[in-house]
C-alpha cells in the first residue's frame, strides 16, 4: 500500500465550459461531492442552484473525447466502479476482431454515457453526471493476440503474504468508473457490461469504492485513520514517471489495481504513538514523523540522538519513500471499499509508465513494513491504460500498429 509519492497531478485537461441552457437542481450529490477535498470540490462547484432566474448553471460534463484518457486526467471524484472482461480465447485473428468490437462498443457507450445528455432515462433530469472512464488492456491478452502494447507491460510477481484470489484478479479488458455517486455508477456499470457482453466480451469481476467525506484542499483519510494520497506527482514530474512520451504509447500509461484487506479493529487497538510510527506520519495532522506539516518532505534519514531514525526503518512512509527508486513517482488515486464487517479495506489503485516501479516498493515493503500484520493483499491487476480518444476516433487504434 504505498503511499509516499509527490504532489498531485494537475488535469491536463482545460476546464469544461459551463452550459448555460442546463439549469437543474441538485439534492444529494453536491452535498458528497463538495465534502471531498479540493479535486472533488471543483465538481461541486457550480451544481447548487435554487432554480431562479440567473442562477449559477451547473457544469458541463467532462469530455470522453481527448488525447488522455479522462479517468486518469479529471480529479478525483469521490466513488469509483471497477469492471473486469474476458475475450474468449480463440484464434489471434478472431479474437483481434472481438477486441475491436468489444473496444468499439465500448467507446461508444462511455461518450454517450459521459455527455450532457446521457442517452438513458435515468441519468436525465438532474445535474450533469460528470462521469470518467479508463480502459485498459492486461498483459495476458496483449501477449495471446500480439497487440502492440508497451514492452513494459507485464504480470506482476508473487510478493510474500499475497493471498491473491484468482476470481477476483486479472482480466483481459479493464474498465474504471468515476463519479460522485454511486447512482450513476451503478446505471453506467450496467450499460457498461451490455454492451461489452453484446460485443463478445464476459465479465470477471467488479469491485465498487469510495473516499470519505473531506473538507475542501484537505486529504481524505483511509479506515485506518491515515491521510491517503497526501502526495502525488505534479504535472512535471507525472509526464517524467507516469506517461509515456513518445510513439504508438504516447499518452496512455500503466494502472496497477491491488485490492488490500486492512484489519480495520487490530490497528486501532494499538496505541495512537505506535499507529503513528507504522505509518511514519502523525494522524492527527497527517505530517512526517520528521515534520511539522502534512506537505513537508519525508526526511527518512534523520536521526534521534541515540541514533535510530526519526522515521523508523520498518514505518510505511519510509519504505514508500521514492528517494529509494532514484526519485520515480506513481500517481496514485485510491479507494476504500466495504464488502461486510470481514471485508473492508483500500482498493490501491496506482499510474506509472513502468510497474517494474511498484515491484520495487512492494518488495520492500512486503519484506519489512510495519503494516504488514494488519493488511493481506487479495486481488490483484495490471492493465495498459489505452491513449484517449481524440475526436471521433475509437479508443486502441494504436493496438494494431
Amino acid at each position: 500500500m504505498p503511499t509516499e509519492q509527490g504532489k498531485e497531478q494537475d488535469s491536463s485537461r482545460p476546464a469544461a465550459a459551463r452550459v448555460g441552457r442546463r439549469r437543474a437542481l441538485l439534492a444529494g450529490g453536491a452535498v458528497l461531492a463538495a465534502g471531498m477535498g479540493a479535486a472533488a470540490g471543483e465538481l461541486a462547484a457550480g451544481d447548487r442552484t435554487d432554480g431562479r432566474a440567473g442562477a449559477d448553471a451547473p457544469p458541463a460534463a467532462i469530455p470522453f473525447h481527448g488525447a488522455r484518457q479522462a479517468g486518469v486526467t479529471a480529479p478525483q471524484q469521490p466513488a469509483t466502479h471497477l469492471l473486469s472482461f474476458d475475450l474468449p480465447r480463440t484464434t489471434t485473428a478472431t479474437g483481434r476482431k472481438t477486441l475491436r468490437d468489444v473496444l468499439g462498443a465500448l467507446t461508444g457507450t462511455l461518450a454517450t454515457v459521459t455527455s450532457d445528455a446521457p442517452p438513458d432515462p435515468r441519468l436525465q433530469g438532474g445535474a450533469t453526471t460528470r462521469l470518467t472512464s479508463l480502459v485498459g488492456i492486461g498483459p495476458s491478452l496483449a501477449a495471446r493476440l500480439g497487440l502492440g502494447v508497451p514492452a513494459s507491460l507485464i504480470e506482476l510477481p508473487s510478493f510474500p503474504g499475497d493471498r491473491l484470489d484468482p476470481r477476483r484478479s486479472d482480466g483481459d479488458v479493464l474498465v474504471q468508473l468515476c463519479a460522485a455517486d454511486r447512482w450513476t455508477l451503478t446505471v453506467a456499470a450496467e450499460l457498461v457490461g451490455a454492451a461489452a457482453h453484446a460485443a463478445g466480451a464476459a465479465p470477471r469481476w467488479t469491485q465498487s469504492g469510495f473516499m470519505p467525506r473531506t473538507a475542501p484542499g484537505t486529504t481524505p483519510r483511509n479506515l485506518f485513520g491515515s491521510r491517503d494520497g497526501t502526495a502525488n506527482p505534479d504535472r512535471t514530474a507525472a509526464e517524467q514517471w507516469v506517461w509515456y512520451p513518445s510513439g504508438a504509447h504516447r499518452n496512455g500509461t500503466v494502472l496497477v489495481y491491488r485490492r488490500i484487506h486492512m484489519d480495520v479493529a487490530g490497528f486501532a487497538a494499538l496505541p495512537e504513538a505506535h499507529r503513528d510510527r507504522a505509518i511514519g506520519r502523525r494522524a492527527h495532522d497527517g505530517a512526517p514523523l520528521s515534520g511539522t506539516a502534512e506537505h513537508d518532505e519525508p526526511d527518512i534519514y534523520a536521526k534521534n540522538p541515540d541514533g535510530s531514525y526519526v522515521i523508523p526503518a520498518t514505518a510505511h512512509v519510509r519504505l514508500a519513500s521514492p528517494r529509494f527508486d532514484r526519485g520515480a513517482r506513481m500517481l496514485r488515486r485510491s479507494y476504500s471499499y466495504d464488502d461486510g464487517p470481514a471485508d473492508r479495506g483500500l482498493l490501491f489503485c496506482a499510474f506509472m509508465r513502468d510497474p517494474a516501479q511498484f515491484t520495487r516498493v512492494q518488495n520492500r515493503l512486503s519484506a519489512r513494513d510495519a503494516l504488514n500484520p494488519f493488511l493481506q493483499h487479495r486481488a490483484s491487476a495490471v492493465a495498459y491504460v489505452l491513449p484517449g480518444a481524440p475526436g471521433t476516433a475509437t479508443l486502441g487504434e494504436q493496438l494494431w500498429t
